[in-house]
């Protein structure tokens, strides 16, 4: 049976592999760039030391930062990507990544590290979650409903799968060929978009040509709070999408706060460089693919998105508490462990997301949410 789910997965993705390929390329060039960055940024900003107070400071400042933005850059990307197609958005989002790798690869001085974070800063506002939440708007316009959560746990798979290979790829080579290595791949993934990525929507059609530039500004202003304005209306009117709301917001921030000073973290109580983290990253993406491949297709017809829901905050909570108390540098190899379950709660989620939604408000909806 369970080999029968996986195959009509696969089945359902053959629309998606000229979406699937170049994404993959770009989560397999930011994940190999994880590892090493606490290494850079602490040498760069604290030389000699094996904690950086700043770093974690400027980590913290920069989620915070991306964070206030994203809740108007997401449903403005979402609603672009409803009107002007999904292909168009993901090229601009998926490009943003490639500045400040590049600065990186070309110095890793202390000035140098903070241009990084200002141009990571705004590459995060527009692509973090925005590219997903397209992908799975893309995906949601040529699959049919009953089949959206095996193909939303292929790409969610894919995605660990890519990270996995971003992460031995950091294990084995070079610290000085990482970021080289890396903007290559960003580079690819744009390229092969815009040759071969087929878009999925039609275009509005352009309207009021003779207008003034002030008058076309001020319309697109006031169509885009319309919008924003509709979209929040379609969640806080929906009992499921309010209530998924307000349990995305508070697992994202919590999740969000572990993850940004997590490495920074490791490093001053256990010593841990690139190598540790390339590990300890690559059992959460091992995990995550066996949960998301094999488990979420079996398990969701038996016991539905909700149950599934449940487990995966559950086991988030226990992958803190363990992070938090831990008493020996093994630990942390088990707390990743967890991660193999609460990873699956972007998949479960996308899925009672989608039930209801029609194709045009895929986005909409889905951005609008933390």
């Amino acid at each position: 049976m369970v080999l029968k789910e996986c195959v009509r997965g696969l089945k359902e993705l053959r629309p998606l592999t000229h979406l699937l390929l170049p994404l993959c390329f770009h989560w397999i060039a930011e994940a190999m760039t994880v590892s090493v960055l606490v290494d850079v940024v602490t040498s760069a900003l604290c030389p000699g030391q094996t904690t950086c107070t700043e770093a974690i400071y400027i980590s913290g400042l920069q989620q915070t930062v991306v964070g206030i933005f994203k809740m108007v850059v997401l449903p403005l990307l979402g609603q672009l990507a409803d009107e002007y197609g999904r292909k168009p958005l993901l090229l601009i989002t998926v490009s943003t990544s490639i500045f400040p790798f590049a600065v990186l690869a070309w110095n890793q001085s202390r000035e140098s590290v903070y241009v990084y974070y200002v141009l990571r800063t705004i590459s995060f506002i527009i692509s973090q979650g925005s590219i997903f939440c397209i992908a799975v708007a893309y995906a949601a316009d040529i699959i049919e409903e009953g089949n959206r959560a095996a193909a939303f746990s292929w790409i969610t798979g894919f995605f660990s799968a890519s990270h996995v290979l971003g992460n031995l790829l950091a294990r084995f080579l070079p610290e000085k060929y990482i970021f080289v290595v890396s903007i290559v791949l960003l580079i690819f993934g744009p390229l092969y978009m815009h040759f071969l990525l087929a878009e999925t929507v039609e275009r509005v059609p352009k309207r009021d040509r003779d207008s003034t530039f002030l008058t076309k500004i001020t319309n697109v202003a006031h169509k885009r709070y319309e919008s924003m304005r509709d979209a929040a209306a379609i969640v806080f009117k929906s009992p499921t999408l309010r209530g998924i709301s307000f349990v995305l917001f508070f697992y994202e921030l919590g999740m969000s706060g572990i993850s940004s000073v997590l490495l920074f973290y490791l490093k001053a109580v256990f010593g841990f460089n690139k190598n540790q983290y390339s590990e300890i990253l690559s059992m959460v993406g091992i995990g995550a693919i066996f949960s998301q491949i094999l488990v979420l297709p079996l398990l969701n017809p038996l016991v539905g998105e909700g149950w599934i829901l449940s487990l995966a905050l559950l086991a988030s909570i226990a992958y803190g508490l363990l992070y938090g108390l831990a008493w020996a540098s093994w630990v942390p190899y088990l707390s990743a462990s967890f991660g193999a379950i609460y990873i699956l709660v972007k998949p479960a989620t996308y899925a009672v997301i989608s039930k209801g939604s029609s194709s045009m408000n895929q986005v909409c909806k889905t951005s609008s949410l933390p």
